[in-house]
Order: C-alpha cells, then structure tokens, then sequence
C-alpha cells in the first residue's frame, strides 16, 4: 500500500524546512473531488472551509493545504492555488479559474524557529513536487515539527509526523493522512498502550500519562496555575473512492474523530485544532456505514504511524531513532 495515493487521482506532496522545523503537505486532486468538513477542536486554524458546505456553489475541491507555522502557515495555501491556476484547474467563472484549496495549520513554532513558517513559495514546492506514488511518511511537510505528549513541556514531548494508512472494503477503499501534532499521548490502536507520549522526565522513557497528569493537577489545585497552551492539533485528510455527495463525504469526515478518539488520550480539547477532512475520488458504490467504520481504523492507524515513523529532531526523541 502507498497510503493516501493509493485514491487514484490523489496525489500527495511535501514541502520541508529542516532549518526553521516546520513545513506543509499538499494533497492534490486535480479532477476534482466531493468534500467534507468535521472539525472538533476548540483552537482550529483554517481557510476556505465555507467551500465544503452543501449550499456553497462549488462542487469539488481541487487540493486541501496543511501546514505548520500556525495561522502564518495559511500563507501556503495560495502557493497551491498559483500552481494550479497556472495548470488551467479550478472552478471556471469565465475570464479564468478559480482553485478551490481549503487549508488548515497546526502549532509547530515552539520547537524550531519561531519566525520560521510556511510560506506562498514552499506551498507552490509542495504542490508541484505532488506524486502518485508511496507518501513519505514522519518528518515532513506538515509533519516536519509535530510533537505530541506535550502535557508536561515541550522537553517531556516526543516525536510525532505524518502518517498514512488505507483500508480496503471489497473493490473500494478508504485511506487516510495524519499530521498529529497531538497535546495527548498517540496510543497503539490493537492495545491500547501508549506508544508514544509525555514523559516523567526529559531524559526518560517512562510515559507520565497525560489523562493522569491532567487529573492530578486537577485534584492538587495545580491546573489553574498550569494552563494548557493552545499549540496542538491533529490534522486528517481521508480520501476514498467510493462515491459520496457533499453531506457524506461530511459525514464520513465525522467518523475521523472515531480514529482518533482511539489513536490519542485525549484528544479535541480546548487546546486542540483537530480538524478532518473528508474526499470523495470516485464512482463506487459502497454502504456509508460500512465505509465509515473502515475509515475510522484507516485514521486510528494513520495516527499511529505518525510516531512510529518519526526521528528525533531537536532534542525531541522519536520511535524511529
């Protein structure tokens, strides 16, 4: 499996600032694609969502921008919109094409350099080095300075990226792209262990607990000095190509929160951006139920590729060394 290109007419494309640490992903689907929107967290940062809803004239989306950098890293999306202009895609209005790029960032500022942030330029590298083949997974893109277990500092966290994974269901399939950049632990979907998380202390491998560590404070009285920052997010694109109208394909974008509430503890807090996505590449006809519960297993095991292919970087420990 290549993981979300495995979608015939996705592609997907990287664009990575190992320097500043951050980055943006770009998922093209250059023929267009039905959307869905299911966003949970409660510090999201996002553009053109408006696009998505069932009463908005547009029918398709053309590509879907994640990146770091926060609200600044929404710069790139406009890099994605000028290289698709100048490939002639988009919504027609006559004098030329509009491309229809919904966006979404996640907080990577605090682990790299603060006045590093995707930008116009690096969107345009992402979107023109697009591909339908295997999707580089860990520290890249939009991954490239995710963490997650962030509950006791940054220097308690660990490693997080990109991950991808895909289901299939008889002749259709489902697959899905996370960049967890998560305040809770990322667990195994089979177990329930944590596989990657905060830890006691920055030179340990013992896992602290973030649900623990949240009620202790709580029963100490200590969470209200101790307020959790607003700098985490997941972020999901599921794709799929099985035929979805807009309220579907929404529909099948809520099953996301399904992978993660099974994937990360906790998870669409407060301080969290979570946001899912949800794209519709196809023809084939397969029962929504059916292909929301195979996309909730497609986004628990995306997350958890996520750590398990993440290096160390800046001090920061990774699973994959």
């Amino acid at each position: 499996m290549k993981g979300l290109t495995d979608i015939a007419g996705i592609k997907v494309g990287h664009a990575s600032d190992y320097d500043g640490i951050t980055g943006c992903t770009v998922i093209l689907c250059e023929r267009g694609a039905v959307a869905g929107v299911d966003i949970r967290g409660g510090a999201t940062g996002t553009e053109e969502i408006d696009v998505i809803s069932a009463s908005h004239i547009t029918p398709h989306v053309h590509a879907i921008c994640l990146s770091g950098g926060s609200a600044f890293g929404l710069e790139s999306a406009s890099g994605v919109r000028k290289v698709l202009e100048q490939r002639r895609i988009g919504f027609g209005v006559g004098v030329t094409v509009v491309p229809i790029v919904p966006a979404a960032i996640l907080f990577d500022l605090g682990i790299g350099k603060s006045t590093a942030r995707p930008t116009r330029e690096m969107g345009e590298v992402a979107a023109s080095a697009a591909h339908d083949g295997q999707v580089e997974e860990g520290n890249v893109g939009a991954g490239t300075g995710a963490t997650c277990g962030k509950a006791l500092g940054l220097k308690n966290a660990m490693k997080a990226g990109i991950g991808t994974y895909t289901v299939e269901i008889g002749k259709a399939k489902v697959s899905a792209l996370a960049a967890v950049n998560a305040y809770g632990d990322v667990l195994d979907p089979a177990t329930g262990r944590i596989l990657a998380g905060a830890r006691v202390s920055p030179a340990s491998k013992e896992f602290a607990d973030t649900v623990k560590v949240m009620k202790d404070r709580a029963l100490s009285g200590s969470s209200a000095r101790q307020p959790a920052r607003r700098e985490n997010t997941t972020l999901v694109v599921l794709a799929t190509d099985a035929k979805l109208n807009k309220v579907q394909a929404s529909r099948l974008a809520q099953f996301a929160s399904q992978g993660m509430v099974r994937s990360i503890r906790p998870v669409h807090m407060g301080m969290d951006g979570d946001v899912a996505f949800a794209l519709s590449c196809g023809d084939i006809p397969v029962p929504l139920d059916v292909l929301c519960v195979a996309a909730a297993e497609a986004v628990a095991e995306a997350v958890a590729r996520a750590v398990r292919t993440a290096k160390s970087l800046a001090g920061i420990p990774g699973l994959a060394g």
